[in-house]
């Protein structure tokens, strides 16, 4: 038999990534391209969308310059949910307007909310409005953007952007519909048609698969586009988070996968359907199950910027540094809040805080403080999750974040809770390549991708975490005004410099 191999690409927040991968799990190349998000004013973040294919094409095509194989498969994923409107030629109307983080809608989620309900929303979406949502940014453009809007015909994420280009289908997975509210009927499992005749009426929806169901064949122009075989299955795929979620075999009832990128993210699958409004109640990947997650609105993206602060020192140096600092910080104390948060304080408004600062604080203390301000951003949704009938009998961490081993531990130390870590932690990619293999054979996670440590906490840690914890709810309290008020200092700020510039301004 012929040596074969799948692909798995995932379209990420700061970057996007490929990866070949042996039908028995071995990764054969992977490779990145990395890319900026747009943020036109405070609270918009969008993406041009046309870098999605651009990015898929170049990284294939490198891809199998590397290691010539017969791809037999494909499996993509990426940020979400986001909205991405094409006209009925599939030309995008505008930059797609990214999940959570864009904060722009916050009138619109009232409004949806009074017209709605929210109750009558919890109850057949699973999740309040958020920035999360969909719905509301798609109410916004009607609102601020109607030209555009009445364009539009579909609406694609980044995962199904790719199905769309690579097979002419027009897709969307369910996982990635129920991050649609209010336009998706969780229990029952389809679009719920008077909220989407309410809100987007020209928009054709586009048909519902589980994620690793095949959601189309290359066609022959895609494959001359990209070097693939015509005729090869592509799989739906899904949202970012979750394809991380596969990729550790983190989809047993009481896992909780915990991401370590940009933002970080906390999936928890449970056995029933819960409702936690400060939290998202999904469908899962597969049919059947039911998740509630968690997603922080900064983490490694703080880390980012102290680094460009920093004069773009090298990760390995920060974490040196931050490791020689004690627990604490030398007397620190971050609130993560640096573009707002998502879950569970929903509140777009929040800012960040650095406190207890002196002459005398290093760089090592002010990474460290930045990895214990996502540590305790990590225990508030976990306490939230357990208080709404989450159950976590086990937590596997992925991606770049846990290389290192000191941000993992912190958390563990934080948290209480142990956690495993996989032999690959490739991420969303390997995720997506292992739903892709589904398609052609029939793998397994734990012969894919075996548990190679775990990572313990540490008990004599506790009680100063415990102290710093209680610290860390007291400042979100004390200084929620004053963040709000900065707040709108800055949009009003960048507003007054968006008239002075004809250009715009990038925050």
């Amino acid at each position: 038999m012929t040596a074969a191999a799948v692909l798995g690409v995932d379209i990420g927040s700061s970057s996007s990534k490929g990866v070949l991968v042996s039908l028995d799990g071995a990764v054969l190349a992977q490779v990145q391209r990395d890319h900026d998000l747009d943020r036109p004013v405070p609270g918009h973040v969008e993406m041009d969308a046309q870098i999605w294919w651009a990015e898929f094409t170049s990284m294939t095509a490198e891809l199998l310059a590397r290691h010539p194989i017969e791809v037999i498969a494909v499996g993509v994923s990426g940020m979400g949910p986001c909205v991405l409107l094409v006209d009925d030629d599939d030309v995008p109307v505008r930059p797609a307007i990214l999940y959570g983080v864009d904060t722009r809608a916050l009138d619109e989620i009232t409004g949806l909310t009074d017209d709605f309900g929210e109750a009558a929303i919890v109850a057949r979406c699973g999740s309040a409005l958020s920035t999360q949502a969909v719905g509301p940014k798609l109410a916004w453009l009607a609102r601020h953007e109607p030209a555009d809007f009445a364009r539009a015909r579909r609406l694609f994420m980044p995962s199904s952007w790719l199905v769309r280009r690579l097979t002419g289908r027009y897709v969307l997975d369910h996982h990635s519909a129920s991050q649609s509210t209010p336009l998706y009927d969780a229990g029952a499992a389809r679009w719920f048609e008077p909220w989407w005749q309410q809100i987007c009426p020209q928009l054709r929806a586009p048909e519902l698969l589980w994620s690793d169901q095949v959601g189309g064949r290359i066609s022959a122009a895609a494959a001359a586009a990209t070097g693939l075989p015509a005729g090869i299955p592509v799989i739906a795929g899904t949202i970012d988070a979750w394809a991380e979620a596969v990729s550790v075999g983190a989809l047993g009832i009481g896992d909780l996968m915990l991401m370590y990128g940009s933002t970080m993210f906390l999936i928890n699958t449970v056995d029933r359907p819960v409702s936690a409004p400060p939290l998202w109640a999904t469908v899962g990947v597969t049919q059947g199950s039911r998740n509630l997650a968690a997603g922080m609105a900064t983490s490694g993206s703080i880390t980012a910027w102290l680094r460009e602060l920093f004069g773009r020192v090298d990760y390995a140096h920060l974490l040196s540094e931050a490791g020689r600092s004690p627990a604490g910080a030398n007397g620190l104390l971050m609130l993560p809040y640096f573009a707002g948060e998502r879950t569970p304080i929903a509140d777009p408004m929040a800012r960040g805080l650095i406190a207890g600062l002196t002459l005398s604080h290093t760089r090592g203390d002010l990474y460290r403080a930045a990895l214990e301000a996502t540590a305790m951003g990590v225990r508030h949704n976990v306490d939230v999750m357990a208080a709404a009938g989450g159950r976590i009998d086990r937590a596997v961490a992925v991606g770049g974040g846990t290389q290192g081993g000191l941000w993992a531990q912190i958390v563990c130390d934080v948290t209480g809770l142990p956690q495993e870590l996989r032999e690959t932690s490739v991420g969303a990619s390997y995720g997506a390549a292992f739903l892709a293999a589904g398609a052609v054979v029939d793998p397994t996670i734990d012969h894919w991708n075996p548990v190679a440590s775990v990572i313990r906490p540490n008990a004599e840690m506790r009680p100063g975490y415990d102290d710093l914890y209680h610290l860390y709810t007291e400042a979100r309290g004390a200084t929620l005004e004053l963040g709000h008020s900065l707040s709108r200092r800055q949009i009003e700020t960048a507003a007054a410099r968006r008239t002075s510039d004809p250009r715009g301004v990038h925050v």
